[in-house]
């Protein structure tokens, strides 16, 4: 009884472990040059989704509206070719600035924010902060980086230099806006993981801090985006 017991506990693993390989192969179709860690990371974001929801993780919302002491259209961002981006050529246009990751259990949001951005084109433009930040998870270079996006997500709106998003020595300039109450006015919360998400309205003010498991597309950035 006890090796039959034991027998079908072990059978009972491998159509287990076989159902998870396939769902993971399947889930990554038209995924392209992704390690297996990557593959299985974005197999299973919607359960990890469901769970840190759940669990009320990450999924904090910060607001407020104060004037800038510093406007943020005096900032310019270097992307990922070398090319520099002036601020305040976007002004009139919300901005979605968003410290990312390649290997992340978030990197799936990827999808959403390219989606967020080709439906809010007119009135929106996400900008991407690959960083390095957040236990190693992004090791790839900028080419490297630009590649990844596009071949697995699509991405097609900017995405600046890898740099340093947390507040320390070096930080992203733009980044040190975002999290200085000296310079935005109201908020000194810098990127607390990979994939948060700073909303910045059409005249330059700091609107929104949406923390790393509230997705593109939740409720809560669609009606920051369209108000």
């Amino acid at each position: 009884m006890k090796y039959r017991k034991s027998k079908l506990t072990f059978v009972a693993f491998l159509i287990l472990t076989g159902s998870f390989i396939l769902y993971v192969g399947i889930a990554n179709k038209n995924s392209y040059h992704m390690t297996l860690r990557q593959k299985v990371l974005k197999a299973v974001y919607p359960a990890m989704m469901w769970f840190t929801n759940k669990a009320n993780k990450n999924s904090f919302v910060l607001s407020g509206t104060a004037k800038p002491v510093t406007p943020i259209y005096q900032q310019t961002a270097i992307l990922n070719d070398g090319s520099r981006l002036n601020l305040d050529s976007l002004k009139g246009k919300k901005l979605l600035l968003v410290n990312t990751a390649s290997d992340c259990g978030y990197t799936a949001q990827y999808e959403g924010l390219e989606k967020l951005y080709q439906q809010y084109k007119e009135r929106l433009v996400v900008i991407g902060f690959p960083s390095n930040d957040f236990k190693e998870q992004e090791q790839l270079n900028d080419a490297q980086i630009a590649s990844f996006c596009k071949k697995n997500f699509g991405v097609t709106f900017p995405l600046v230099q890898k740099s340093i998003v947390t507040s320390k020595t070096g930080q992203n300039e733009i980044f040190h806006w975002l999290s200085n109450k000296g310079m935005n006015g109201w908020n000194d919360k810098a990127p607390t993981w990979n994939f948060c998400k700073f909303l910045v309205d059409e005249n330059g003010r700091l609107t929104h801090f949406f923390a790393s498991s509230v997705e593109p597309g939740s409720e809560e950035v669609l009606n920051a985006i369209s108000k």
